[in-house]
């Protein structure tokens, strides 16, 4: 039986203190992210090259780090690593305050960098978190939540950041992200250390000498173990696979709502250029929230049908034809619009991706794959995302519009070639964790 949202809010405290501490940096986040990327904008006159040097920064170091993120958080306190993770950041925000003209334009870089590099420990720390707090029957509510809360920031985040942007000046938006990080230290604090982790899972992972002194495999052999897991196990690697693909097209969407918004349509509609940005970012936040918040009566009806690798596939297909349609649409609301049904369509897809996928992985190697996982998508989107911003000097956006989408749509190809039609991979893998 899968929770409700409301069961899941109203009954697990310590889930709602996780939920609302993403809720409150994530807001912060997208300040930072719409008032950088305008600050970028303005001290290097509007080139596409700067902006992909920070699209690179923002994804990259994550992508990088994760893996060694993920061993980090299945060895040591997850609690302990999201607060301290938190905490950095604070000082790490405002360091933008200091990015006055070209030449000091590299501090934006390196602190979006180190911004990156800190949260792919917190969201190691966090995604290996959610499902011991969630249990098995909270946990398609919990992923849901858990991106839907994200995605809403995105589309309320950059709205309003693109507002304070435009009526305050970049400042303000750096150091509400500050206090952002701030607040979110102290909601993680909240949550007791022995809900982070089942105790059972940790245990078989140790032993003692005759000393009594704590022994366990090494760093590097633990982070191997998660590689070998990732590489031999069919479903894992299949979700791998998927989101890299995904990730080819989906990387181009930065440089896609920059460009259409801040630049083609802010010239052709006279739209100010954060404000048009801004409305890209709100549009397909707004799609990911939706499909998120239908998400649990989406599932209801594929567990009942036993479906959810056809709807997997044709989620993925069909989302990705939609924004290739987006990028020939005459006006900015029209585009945004069809972002709109792009996103709320894959955020569908991505919550019973998720869920599957958190399902079939034991909590004591959880950290390193989800990290992984997500490692090796954000490294395949960052360089999509800097390969996009220099297609920009042979290509129009709207063409790039159509290439994004068109490669997207190419994941759902890949899943059914992976997977078929039939579940009995997840089934069987979901079974071998029940029984361990």
């Amino acid at each position: 039986m899968n929770l409700t949202y409301s069961q899941l809010l109203k009954g697990n405290r310590n889930f709602r203190n996780l939920l609302w501490g993403q809720v409150i940096s994530e807001l912060g986040n997208w300040f930072n992210f719409i008032a950088g990327l305008g600050l970028v904008r303005v001290v290097s006159e509007a080139s596409p090259t700067a902006a992909g040097i920070l699209f690179v920064c923002r994804l990259l170091p994550f992508a990088l780090v994760s893996p060694i993120a993920g061993t980090f958080v299945d060895r040591f306190s997850r609690r302990t690593v999201m607060i301290w993770s938190d905490l950095i950041r604070v000082a790490l925000a405002l360091l933008f305050l200091f990015v006055t003209s070209a030449e000091n334009l590299w501090i934006a870089y390196v602190a979006t960098a180190l911004l990156s590099t800190l949260g792919a420990f917190f969201e190691g720390a966090k995604n290996a978190t959610t499902p011991n707090l969630t249990g098995k029957d909270g946990l398609l509510a919990g992923t849901a939540l858990m991106f839907s809360s994200r995605f809403l920031l995105m589309a309320v985040g950059s709205a309003l950041g693109g507002w304070a942007a435009a009526i305050f000046g970049y400042k303000v938006a750096f150091v509400i992200n500050a206090v952002s990080f701030l607040a979110s230290a102290f909601s993680v604090w909240l949550i007791p250390e022995e809900a982070t982790r089942k105790k059972e899972s940790y245990e078989l992972r140790i032993s003692r000498d005759e000393t009594g002194k704590i022994k366990r495999p090494s760093f590097y052999t633990e982070l191997k173990e998660g590689l070998h897991y990732t590489v031999r196990n069919h479903f894992a690697l299949t979700i791998l696979i998927l989101n890299v693909i995904w990730a080819t097209g989906g990387g181009a969407i930065n440089v896609v709502f920059e460009r259409m918004g801040g630049v083609f349509f802010a010239g052709k509609e006279n739209w100010n250029p954060d404000i048009a940005v801004a409305l890209l970012w709100t549009a397909g936040g707004s799609g990911l929230f939706f499909g998120m918040m239908i998400a649990h009566k989406t599932a209801t009806v594929l567990e009942r049908k036993n479906n959810h690798n056809s709807f997997i596939g044709w989620a993925l297909i069909i989302h990705g034809i939609l924004f290739a349609v987006a990028g020939y649409m005459p006006s900015l609301w029209l585009f945004a619009f069809f972002t709109f049904i792009s996103r709320a369509i894959i955020g569908v897809e991505y919550a019973v991706q998720e869920t599957m996928f958190q399902r079939s992985l034991p909590d004591h190697i959880r950290g390193r794959i989800s990290t992984l996982d997500r490692g090796a998508e954000l490294t395949v989107f960052g360089l999509s995302s800097y390969l996009a911003s220099i297609s920009m000097f042979h290509i129009s956006p709207q063409f790039l519009t159509v290439i994004s989408g068109i490669l997207s749509a190419i994941a759902g190809v890949v899943w059914f070639m992976r997977q078929g039609r039939s579940n009995s991979v997840y089934t069987v893998a979901e079974s071998k964790l029940e029984t361990s």
